[in-house]
């Protein structure tokens, strides 16, 4: 495949104003027009071009519906009673039915219909190590991580020292859940990262829900970032961060989902509720220009990849994601936006999902490796073949199972044409 270029779209960047463009692709990163060649495709000012979506909280072995929440009436003080909850459901119980090679294809199609091309995986690189450079989407490898600070945590990882020492070392985040529940262990979660003396700019802390306010302004001296998760957060506690008092703190925020089996379908859903959440706590909108730079370079900073990603500047990964324009403006139209308003999603200059529209870009053929689906009424083109695994997860579970995340129905496998005999 050469180079392309996305023509008279609505280019919409960190530290740009949203304005009608083009966008060179070549070599996998973003190129000078001029210098992209190949396939010009022209949006004729219809469609908003961003880049594509990064989603700092995930487990991909943990996707799989129906959520698993407290009884209700009641709610979690840790996260041990909601894990222990999952793993006697029937969620637990279907989703044990798949490998665990096929749950992280399936996230990863999770990722793919929201947008998303980059995503954390937590868990330790002995759980996914093999899996995650299999995989169509970009799951991080490049990544220190504990699984929290307290006595009962699940040790991940060569202990919080040795991780955070890596992570410094090679330029990663140091990633761990941190402050989630309300147990005397989880409302000194950093005050025990301070003591260990590892709180500074590597580290990306998940949920945080029992920051108090000394604690928020130490994270923000400290540079650290933070990932937001309020849908599995309000299922499981009943209660998110400090939204608005980390962001008057100067924290780096960033959105992610948590699995499927806590939080939201995907990070599309997810955006949408921390806006309305955020409504009901403040009484106030939260900017949906913030948002994107939640979901976008503010992610690409705590992962330590803004050199290469989160932004359309020049030289950076062809990490794109096009968008259809339901609304005027460019920051409300992805703060609403669901998975039918996805037209393109490419990554590093490999379109992976798209209309069949974009087909151009293959030169007009779908590739080998590539397969068609319907998603509402449009033909679309996705790379491997999700409706296979859709129809293979209904095999295993016996009935016509249905996972949100999947915004199609796979089309019943064409019999076997008949044999002829031949006297």
């Amino acid at each position: 495949m050469s180079g392309y270029v996305l023509k008279n779209g609505i280019v919409v960047t960190s530290g740009k104003q949203p304005h009608t463009g083009s966008v060179g692709v070549s070599g996998g990163k973003i190129a000078p027009v001029y210098a992209a060649g190949g396939a010009v495709l022209d949006l004729q000012g219809n469609y908003f071009v961003y880049p594509s979506l990064i989603n700092t909280h995930d487990h991909l072995q943990g996707n799989y519906r129906p959520p698993i929440g407290p009884k209700e009436g009641t709610f979690y003080l840790t996260w041990q009673p909601w894990d222990a909850d999952l793993k006697s459901s029937a969620t637990f119980a279907e989703r044990s039915k798949l490998s665990r090679e096929e749950l992280y294809l399936l996230s990863s199609y999770k990722c793919i219909f929201s947008g998303v091309t980059t995503v954390n995986d937590h868990f330790p690189h002995a759980i996914n190590g093999k899996i995650l450079p299999t995989l169509p989407i970009r799951a991080i490898l490049e990544y220190g991580l504990a699984h929290e600070t307290t006595s009962y945590d699940l040790k991940w990882g060569d202990g919080v020292k040795e991780e955070h020492a890596k992570a410094v070392r090679n330029n990663w985040p140091f990633i761990t859940h941190l402050s989630e529940g309300f147990d005397e262990e989880s409302m000194r979660s950093l005050k025990s990262m301070e003591e260990l003396g590892v709180l500074d700019n590597h580290c990306l802390f998940v949920h945080c829900i029992a920051f108090s306010d000394e604690d928020i302004k130490t994270a923000a001296r400290a540079g650290a970032s933070v990932s937001l998760c309020p849908s599995s957060n309000m299922l499981m506690f009943n209660v998110t961060a400090k939204i608005r008092k980390m962001i008057d703190a100067g924290l780096n925020l960033t959105i992610g989902t948590d699995s499927s089996a806590s939080g939201p379908a995907n990070l599309l859903e997810e955006i949408r509720t921390i806006r309305r959440l955020y409504q009901t706590m403040y009484g106030e909108d939260l900017s949906p220009k913030k948002i994107f730079e939640m979901v976008t370079i503010n992610s690409a900073k705590a992962f330590w990849m803004q050199d290469r990603a989160g932004s359309l500047d020049e030289g950076k990964l062809g990490d794109i994601l096009v968008m259809r324009a339901s609304k005027d403006d460019a920051y409300e139209n992805l703060a609403c936006a669901l998975m039918e308003d996805i037209e393109l999603l490419v990554l590093e200059g490999k379109p992976i999902y798209g209309h069949e529209r974009f087909l151009d870009i293959f030169g007009g053929t779908l590739p080998q490796g590539y397969t068609e689906i319907t998603v509402g009424d449009r033909p679309m083109f996705v790379v491997g073949d999700p409706a296979a695994l859709y129809r293979e997860i209904r095999r295993r579970t016996g009935f016509k199972k249905t996972l949100d995340f999947l915004p199609f129905e796979p089309s019943p496998l064409e019999p076997a044409p008949a044999v002829k005999e031949f006297v």
